[in-house]
C-alpha cells in the first residue's frame, strides 16, 4: 500500500492563514523525510477551508521544497478553470516536478454554492461542464493542430507549450462520491479517488470497480494497474495513548465540522443546503469512522484492515481543524517511526 498526506489545512481566522500555509509547507517536507509516498491538494475558496485555496501555486512551492515525493490534486475544482489554462499551469507544474504530478479532477464542492458564485458561475456549471473539461484537458495534452468543437468551449491551437514531462500525460484520477460514479470511471478505465466510507463499502465499491473494468473488456493486468492507482482517505491521529489521540481528534474533528458548516450557513444563498446529487453519506460526519486513530499498533491494524479490504492506496490527513503545529508533527513522526515499519513487515 502506498500512504500519502492529504493536506486540507483549515484557517479558521484571515489573520493566521499565512502562518497556516507556512506549517503547512513544513510538513511537506516531514512527509517527504518520513518515507510518505504523495502529498495531496486540495482546492476551496474565501472560506479558510484550505489555507493555500490554489493548488497549482502550492504545488509549484512543493515541487522546489521536495525531490522524490508525488504531488496530487484531490482535487483541482474543475469547473473554476478553463481546461487549455488548466492544461498549461499542470504541464508546467510537471516539467518543475520531473514528473512527479497526478492531476485529481472533480466538478468542485457540492455543498459550498459560494465556491461557484465568486466565480460567476453555478453549482450546476460544475457537473455539466466536468466531463467536456476533462477531455479537452487531455486533448491539449496530447493533441497536435488540435481543434476542439464543443459544447462549452471551441478552441484551436498548434501545440501545447510546455509539453508534459510524463508521456503521454500526468496520470488523471476522478474523485467519486457516489457509487454511480466510480461505476462510470471504471467502464472507461479512469482511476478514482474515494471519500470517506466505512471499510465493507470501500471494499465493495473497488470489487464493483474491477468487476465493471473486467465487463467493460478491459483485461485483468489493466484493471489491477487501474486499481493501483486508485486512492481511498481517512484523517489520522497517531499518539502514545489511545485516549490522547481521541481527545485530540474530537476536539479538532468538531471545529472543523463547524467551521465548514458555519460558512456554508454564512456564505450559501439561503444558507446551508445540500445539493440534491451530493451523495453525502454519514460517514464524513462520523468521528470514528473519519478518523483512523490511537496507539502505533492500533493505527497499524485499522489500515491493515482496509489494505486485507483491497485498498492499495490510502490518503490520510494528519491535520485536521487548524491543529497546533507541533501536534501535527508529532503525529507523522510517530507514524513514520512507529507504523510504517509495521506496516512494512505485513
Amino acid at each position: 500500500m502506498h500512504i500519502g498526506s492529504f493536506l486540507f489545512p483549515v484557517s479558521h481566522h484571515a489573520h493566521n492563514d499565512g502562518a497556516v500555509i507556512d506549517s503547512t509547507l513544513q510538513e511537506v517536507e516531514l512527509a517527504e523525510r518520513i518515507g510518505l509516498d504523495a502529498v495531496w491538494l486540495a482546492e476551496h475558496h474565501f472560506d479558510g477551508a484550505v489555507a493555500y485555496a490554489d493548488p497549482l501555486v502550492f504545488g509549484a512551492a512543493i515541487a522546489a521544497r521536495t525531490k522524490r515525493i508525488k504531488i496530487g490534486f484531490a482535487v483541482v475544482e474543475m469547473a473554476l478553470h478553463h481546461p487549455i489554462r488548466l492544461a498549461v499551469q499542470t504541464a508546467l507544474l510537471d516539467n518543475l516536478s520531473h514528473g512527479r504530478l497526478i492531476v485529481g479532477t472533480g466538478r468542485g464542492s457540492a455543498f459550498n454554492h459560494y465556491e461557484y458564485i465568486g466565480f460567476g458561475l453555478s453549482m450546476e456549471d460544475g457537473l455539466e461542464r466536468l466531463d467536456e473539461s476533462e477531455e479537452l484537458l487531455v486533448k491539449a495534452w496530447t493533441a497536435n493542430e488540435l481543434k476542439h468543437e464543443g459544447e462549452h468551449w471551441q478552441v484551436k491551437f498548434p501545440i501545447l507549450r510546455p509539453p508534459p514531462y510524463q508521456k503521454p500525460h500526468p496520470p488523471l484520477v476522478r474523485a467519486c462520491i457516489s457509487e454511480a460514479s466510480a461505476i462510470a470511471m471504471a467502464k472507461i478505465g479512469r482511476p478514482v479517488m474515494l471519500g470517506i466510507m466505512p471499510v465493507q463499502t470501500v471494499g465493495n465499491r473497488l470489487a464493483a470497480y474491477r468487476d465493471t473494468m473486467l465487463a467493460s473488456g478491459f483485461d485483468e493486468q489493466t484493471a489491477e494497474a487501474t486499481l493501483n492507482r486508485c486512492w481511498a482517505s481517512r484523517n489520522v491521529l497517531v499518539a502514545d495513548t489511545y485516549a490522547e489521540a481521541r481527545d485530540a481528534a474530537e476536539y479538532h474533528f468538531a471545529r472543523e465540522r463547524k467551521h465548514f458548516r458555519a460558512a456554508r450557513e454564512m456564505f450559501n444563498p439561503g444558507g446551508f443546503t445540500l445539493h440534491s446529487g451530493s451523495g453525502m453519506t454519514s460517514a464524513s460526519e462520523d468521528l470514528s469512522m473519519s478518523f483512523i486513530m490511537g496507539t502505533p499498533n492500533q493505527v497499524a491494524d485499522e489500515i491493515a484492515a482496509m489494505d486485507d479490504a483491497g485498498v492499495r492506496n490510502l490518503m490520510l490527513k494528519f491535520n485536521t481543524g487548524e491543529m497546533d503545529t507541533l501536534r501535527a508533527q508529532a503525529s507523522m513522526k510517530l507514524f513514520g517511526d512507529k507504523v510504517m515499519p509495521l506496516l512494512q513487515r505485513r
